[in-house]
């Protein structure tokens, strides 16, 4: 995989000395400044984007075991500079990007004489900032212990409402798997209405801050040095603020707190703004200020897979069906089958091999999926007890490689503590010694990590499909579901959804259980307002022959890999039409989809096909996918209606 990359910082301005107490750092454009302030002794920062107001005085600070940096702060020092950057990347929503932005390190010294630098890179659309803890006095200490951040984000409280997901408690949900990401969003809702279970909510956390625009708040760039977080419930005086891992998490093993070597630095807390949503759904600033840690072993390469369990569930994990999946993935033209749980019971190792082998006759890779635990909680499905202990794991793996398998599926964490932060870069990193890709499930948000780690896919991290399998609420509730991810979740990390559902009811037999709720263009609009490079189609042997001649076809083609996208229209849990770019044709699709129970007619702006003679266009019908040619005016102006639970693409 070939990478190009630019780093080029430009001191502007270097200062030392005393300080007046303020700092602004102002974007490119000079639409969004940061306004840094030590006012009585606290350390806060306020956004503007537009002249308006998009966050309050919100604080600033941490607190360690050698010193409590939240109070008695002033500003010491600052130092100004450029960040110019050009990169080219795989796996991502972009193939390239550019980015440009001012930056500032603000030296702080607190009333005991400890320091730190906050750096604050603010571009165009997007802010990030993070920490940096020096050795202190007489080069001591050497290691610390981070107990808490105070940074929060403080959205003006008349006007502001959210889109948020709320965190679990720990140890609890089925075989005590939770917090596992897996939990329902609200739309709109009051700031200061409490999390479900009053532990505040999981990243990226997406904010209506009324008719000012919009915000998105994550991180980034978190590996094994520090903890994964979350915000906080609300509070009037200091908004949302950084929180660490509950305690009980993985099965209370590992501590709750970060243990950095100094000088060390905390991951990146990253805020985008605009007037619209474009900025949210187009940003990179998950990936903008990292770096790859390794190179690749070999090409993992983009594609899609089939997958029986989702709607053949546990009964299916046994050579023939799986070998009936490979056959699908075959017709079909893809590269991977995914075989699930308790495949080494079930199939076993050696039927496993003689599968592979199967696979590649077939044109086709094997992914094989495998249990993280482990102490962590009591999910008991199989392999279990191996990507846990590194001896086991790096045997594992060797096997997997000489039997020709290109990935695994790793499922069934237990937090977001250090240790299982380590846990999950353990498994990326011994996995790219043995060519694997991966992908994780029943996990965290990935955090820049397509970047960081080259055989990286995607993450689940969100109520994915298998609960449309498992609850008819959930079904009914897909619309909903899938018109936000494009807004926050799949913003700021590949997304594995776990299925273009082409099943018409959730059974075996497509006959029997509760039906599915979305149309069929719909389910294939999703592989476009969804981002992964391997993308799950759960289309299932038995419903082949149910779907007509356009719905196979684009089944056939669905794009691998995106090179470019673009946010066209939308409003979180009720619709979203996102057009990416095929990396291999060049060619741009518009993907659209309503999450409403009603009807929609909306005109989208289509300034890339603007002018096309002959676009297809593809609408729902009564049953199937009616596909005709239309002509999009220079204005790249286009009058759609997209049914209740139903799609729309548009093919240049």
């Amino acid at each position: 995989m070939k990478r190009t990359t630019l780093f080029a910082l430009t001191i502007m301005l270097a200062a030392t000395g005393a300080w007046a107490g303020n700092k602004t750092i102002t974007s490119p454009d000079g639409k969004l400044t940061v306004n840094v302030s030590d006012s009585a002794g606290l350390l806060t920062y306020s956004v503007d984007y537009d002249g308006q107001r998009m966050l309050k005085p919100s604080r600033l600070g941490l607190k360690a075991d050698f010193g409590d940096l939240t109070t008695g702060l002033a500003i010491k020092a600052s130092r100004d500079y450029r960040v110019d950057r050009s990169y080219d990347m795989t796996r991502t929503k972009k193939a390239h990007a550019d980015f440009h932005a001012n930056a500032a390190d603000i030296s702080v010294v607190s009333s005991r004489g400890n320091t730190m630098t906050v750096t604050f890179v603010v571009a165009n659309n997007d802010i990030a900032f993070r920490y940096s803890l020096p050795r202190q006095k007489n080069d001591n200490p050497k290691a610390a212990t981070i107990f808490s951040e105070a940074s929060s984000f403080n959205f003006p409280d008349s006007i502001t409402t959210t889109f948020l997901c709320p965190q679990a408690k720990p140890m609890s949900g089925w075989q005590r798997t939770k917090p596992s990401y897996e939990e329902e969003y609200t739309a709109d809702a009051p700031m200061d209405t409490t999390s479900l279970y009053g532990v505040g909510y999981t990243f990226p956390c997406l904010f209506h801050v009324g008719d000012r625009g919009w915000a998105l708040v994550s991180e980034t760039g978190v590996d094994g040095n520090y903890v994964g977080s979350r915000l906080s419930d609300y509070s009037r005086d200091n908004g949302y603020t950084i929180a660490f891992p509950q305690t009980g998490e993985n099965n209370g093993n590992g501590s709750p707190y970060a243990a950095v070597a100094l000088p060390a630095v905390t991951p990146w807390r990253t805020i985008t703004l605009g007037t619209t949503l474009s900025p949210i759904v187009e940003t990179t600033i998950p990936f903008d200020l990292l770096e790859p840690k390794y190179e690749p072993t070999t090409d993992y390469k983009p594609g899609r897979y089939t997958w029986s369990w989702l709607v053949w569930q546990d009964p299916s994990i046994n050579y023939d069906d799986q070998r009936q999946f490979i056959d699908l993935a075959n017709h079909f033209g893809y590269e991977y089958v995914l075989v699930d749980d308790n495949w080494d019971q079930n199939i076993g190792r050696d039927s496993i091999e003689r599968l592979a082998r199967y696979a590649k006759y077939k044109n086709i890779r094997l992914m094989l999926w495998y249990n993280s635990n482990g102490a962590e909680n009591d999910a008991p499905q199989t392999p279990r007890g191996i990507m846990n202990d590194p001896i086991a794991r790096k045997q594992e793996m060797k096997w997997l490689q000489h039997i020709g398998v290109s990935g695994i599926k790793v499922d069934f964490f237990g937090g977001d503590k250090q240790e299982t932060m380590r846990l999950y870069e353990a498994i990326l990193s011994d996995a790219n010694d043995y060519g694997l890709a991966v992908i994780f499930h029943g996990c965290t948000l990935p955090r820049g990590w397509e970047r960081m780690y080259p055989n990286y896919i995607a993450s689940e991290a969100a109520l994915a499909s298998e609960n449309i399998f498992f609850d008819e609420h959930h079904a009914q509730q897909e619309g909903f579901e899938m018109s936000m991810h494009p807004f926050a979740r799949n913003a700021v990390g590949s997304f594995d959804w776990g299925g273009v559902i082409m099943n018409d009811y959730m059974s075996r037999d497509n006959k029997s259980r509760h039906r599915r709720y979305t149309s069929r263009l719909f389910e294939l609009a999703t592989t476009i307002t969804n981002q992964t490079s391997v993308n799950c189609v759960a289309i299932t042997p038995n419903v082949v022959d149910n779907l007509n001649f356009l719905e196979k076809d684009f089944l056939h083609r669905i794009p691998v890999e995106w090179t470019d996208v673009k946010f066209i229209d939308g409003y979180p849990t009720r619709y979203a039409v996102v057009a990416r770019k095929d990396g291999n044709t060049g060619r741009w699709f518009v993907g659209g989809i309503n999450g409403t129970n009603k009807s929609m007619t909306r005109t989208l702006e289509l300034p890339m096909l603007a002018g096309k003679k002959s676009a297809l266009y593809y609408e729902d019908g009564a049953r199937h996918t009616h596909m005709r040619k239309v002509r999009i005016p220079a204005s790249g102006k286009l009058r759609v209606t997209i049914p209740a639970m139903g799609g729309v693409i548009i093919e240049e």
